[in-house]
């Protein structure tokens, strides 16, 4: 319980504990930050890390001249990347034993919402996934233990990683001086992960509809 106190914490005031985490570990703050994204999006057992959230304040923090934007955009992609193949290897190579029945590594409710996010949307998930929280840390993995095309699945990255990296990095940046965002930015991270998880509502509602009209 601890521990996700203190992740929600950690969200609700990211923009505070990125300046803290910058004024004490100045330019070290970026390997922080892009090793945050890595563990999201390459270890299938870590999916509650902040993501859209993390990435919003990171650009917004750059506004303030605290952290580079040049420096952030690239790192976080290419940080993502990384995360992406990792994972898609694993599912790869060891997915059947880690999902297996009995196993209590990974979660299977998340396990079973990802692979009918596959169903539903085909290659074209992974960048959709890119864009929905636990989704997207699942992904790769299941595009990796259901042999997806490797060349197939890394232009998926490419276009999903640009995709995130791009949206979110600058609209924190952008929006970093606005008044509002300024003087309500809990309110923001908010919003931006409520945003995020609209997909998940929704497939939610519309399953439960489903079964109560077959019912």
């Amino acid at each position: 319980m601890d521990y996700i106190k203190q992740l929600i914490d950690f969200i609700l005031h990211i923009d505070k504990h990125l300046l803290d985490l910058t004024a004490q570990y100045n330019d070290f703050t970026y390997i922080i930050i892009f090793g945050i994204i890595f563990c999201e999006t390459g270890l299938v057992i870590m999916p509650l890390l902040p993501g859209d959230s993390l990435l919003f304040a990171a650009g917004a923090i750059c506004a303030t001249g605290a952290l580079k934007i040049e420096i952030l955009a690239p790192g976080i992609f290419l940080a993502a990347m990384l995360g992406d193949n990792v994972n898609y290897f694993v599912g790869k190579f060891v997915g059947g034993k880690l999902t297996d029945s009995n196993s209590k590594v990974i979660n299977k409710k998340y396990l079973n919402q990802t692979e009918a996010f596959f169903e539903k949307h085909g290659g074209k998930a992974i960048i959709f996934a890119r864009f929905v929280p636990i989704v997207r840390t699942f992904a790769p993995f299941v595009a990796g233990a259901g042999q997806m095309n490797y060349g197939r699945f890394i232009l998926f990255c490419l276009v999903a990683n640009s995709l995130w990296v791009g949206i979110f990095c600058t609209a924190g940046y952008v929006f970093a001086n606005n008044e509002f965002v300024k003087h309500n930015f809990s309110l923001v991270i908010l919003g931006v992960i409520f945003a995020s998880l609209l997909p998940i509502l929704f497939a939610l509602v519309k399953s439960k509809m489903s079964k109560k009209n077959t019912v």
